[in-house]
């Protein structure tokens, strides 16, 4: 007797019993060695009804009861299944069994059992073909129903793709034998010997096709038998002997058989308006059961004459859209491609955009700081009744530096409307040393906020082809950054020299040094370095990437040593002293 844990918990039943009914019915097999689950399971489905069909359920008392009802009844759509029984495996031995030597793929398998703990869920999902798991505690009467139910719709889903899958097997195996006129012709050919060996005679036959089904019309000779088979693959009537067209063409106006005493003639239209007409000469009279045997032949190569016009036409039709499935791919692959050189264009255009503002935010601030600083002068001149040529001098150190902004600006416009990776450069003949010089005078201002020294090296009239513009912008980010991370009081140096016909501009400060990871990422973008700047001055991260492009674009290198943190360091820029 089962325990109290593995009786099956029922909801009241009030209805009424259900009328017999004659439709098909779910057979569902309960395997359960305890005589109450089995009653139990009766009683909660007792009024069960899924799509018109109710349950027919099939008892076994043991794994080998099941066994055998497995084997008898190889349509059983579910199994209600405990797992110990003769032994603490007998259900999980059983399963294998259904599955693996009654090959039944299709039955679904609810394991039921009351001590879970003998066969952990997870495991036996993994290593069983089972379809649900469930303790005979937690499976209610409305549970066993969801399972239950969720089971019989899987099952009749495998049930129509077995029955679809036999389905399209016959039509393989039919259509491997007749997809064409030439193995139309085998068959009819076929046709006419097999008559022939029926009926016992010596048979000879014709079977002439006429095509459009138009009275007048010409025909051809599909197959022939006996002393008719020279006429094989013959075109047109006029190949034939007269005394044979003259009937296979009295039989097209008659359309209708014709049997004599040693002669029957079939006339057969298709469905797609195709005229038959076989002609048969036997050596004794057909009987009225050979005639039947032979019209039923007759209609039945009318339908597969159809079913190869059809196969034809559904052929024909295949091509067509297998052409225009190919050229719908080709077009959809062009517009992918197109599409993907689009995003290509808008990420090489976002990547631009990013670059074009961070080259904003860092490269106009260094102008601007020198508009400020040089306004902060002037103020404090006015202030003490300087000079007017004070005054002057530092407008027009304003007025430089303003000029300069609006070429940085008018460069970046220029800029931004060519591509990221096209941009070019204008090659000019360049007193490097008076634009270094330029440079210098530029940033002295902020040089004196932080009370420091720039002195410049460099001869006379040194000559470099170079962008004027796109070299000063280099040099401008070099010396700020100088200034920007040398200490209170430091010096920088600037010096011009010509090595190996190349030009050869260095700038070194005394500030805080480079670290070896600093030397290892310095020219990336938006790259950070250890030291900070001195006065609380900000950084984007964008300069030394800004000023190593530009020297690429020239063909030309910069390199940066430093001794180590805290003892300086030096920018080295080489540039080709003549245009290559």
């Amino acid at each position: 007797m089962a325990e109290q844990d593995d009786v099956l918990h029922l909801i009241d039943d009030t209805g009424t019993a259900p009328e017999t009914s004659t439709a098909r019915k779910w057979k569902v097999a309960v395997i359960d060695d305890d005589q109450a689950v089995h009653e139990g399971t009766r009683f909660a489905l007792s009024d069960y009804n899924l799509n018109g069909q109710t349950l027919e359920i099939l008892s076994a008392y043991s794994a080998a009861e099941g066994r055998t009802l497995m084997r008898a009844h190889p349509d059983i759509a579910a199994v209600l299944l405990d797992v110990i029984m003769e032994t603490d495996a007998a259900g999980l031995d059983l399963v294998e069994y259904i599955r693996n030597e009654l090959g039944n793929e299709t039955v679904r398998i609810i394991l039921r059992t009351g001590q879970p703990g003998q066969a952990p869920e997870r495991r036996v999902i993994v290593q069983y073909d089972i379809n649900d798991y469930k303790a005979k505690t937690e499976l209610t009467a409305d549970k066993l129903f969801t399972s239950l139910t969720a089971a019989l719709r899987s099952y009749q889903q495998l049930e129509r793709m077995v029955q679809t899958r036999r389905g399209l097997e016959i039509i393989i195996d039919a259509a491997s034998t007749l997809y064409d006129f030439k193995s139309m012709q085998r068959l009819a050919e076929g046709v006419l010997t097999q008559i022939a060996s029926l009926l016992n005679v010596d048979c000879a036959g014709i079977l002439v096709l006429r095509d459009n089904g138009v009275v007048g019309d010409d025909f051809s000779v599909l197959a022939g038998s006996g002393c008719y088979s020279r006429f094989i693959g013959t075109a047109g009537s006029k190949s034939l002997d007269p005394d044979l067209r003259s009937m296979v063409e009295a039989a097209f106006k008659r359309r209708k058989h014709e049997f004599v005493d040693h002669r029957t003639v079939l006339y057969i239209r298709t469905g797609s308006g195709r005229e038959v007409v076989v002609l048969l000469q036997a050596e004794r009279p057909l009987s009225e059961t050979d005639r039947s045997l032979v019209e039923i032949f007759g209609s039945r190569l009318s339908i597969a004459f159809d079913n190869v016009i059809l196969y034809q036409q559904l052929h024909e039709a295949n091509t067509q859209l297998e052409d225009r499935v190919a050229q719908r791919t080709r077009a959809l692959m062009q517009a992918n491609r197109r599409l993907s050189a689009q995003w290509l264009r808008l990420q090489r255009a976002n990547g631009f955009k990013n670059e074009i503002l961070g080259t904003v935010a860092h490269d106009l601030k260094n102008p601007l700081g020198v508009i400020l600083g040089r306004t902060e002068m002037l103020t404090e001149l006015i202030g003490t009744g300087a000079s007017k040529e004070s005054v002057t001098s530092q407008v027009e150190h304003i007025r430089d530096a303003t000029k300069r902004l609006t070429s940085m600006v008018d460069h970046l416009i220029s800029d931004a409307m060519a591509d990221a990776f096209d941009i070019t450069i204008r090659r000019e003949p360049v007193d490097v040393a008076g634009l270094v010089r330029e440079v210098a005078d530029a940033n002295q201002p902020l040089a004196v906020n932080k009370q420091q020294a720039i002195t410049v090296s460099a001869p006379p009239n040194f000559v470099t082809m170079c962008d004027a513009d796109r070299i000063r912008e280099a040099i401008d980010n070099l010396v700020s950054n100088a200034i920007k991370y040398s200490p209170i009081g430091g010096k920088i140096t600037m010096l011009v020299s010509h090595e190996k016909n190349n030009t050869i501009i260095r700038i070194a400060d005394e500030g805080a040094g480079l670290s070896p990871e600093d030397l290892g990422r310095l020219f990336g973008r938006f790259q950070r370095l250890s030291a900070k700047p001195t006065a609380g001055e900000s950084s984007t991260g964008l300069g030394l990437s800004i000023v190593k492009r530009i020297i690429d674009m020239h063909g030309g290198e910069i390199t940066a040593v430093s001794a180590g943190p805290g003892q300086g360091s030096t920018f080295t820029v080489t540039l080709p002293a003549t245009d290559t």
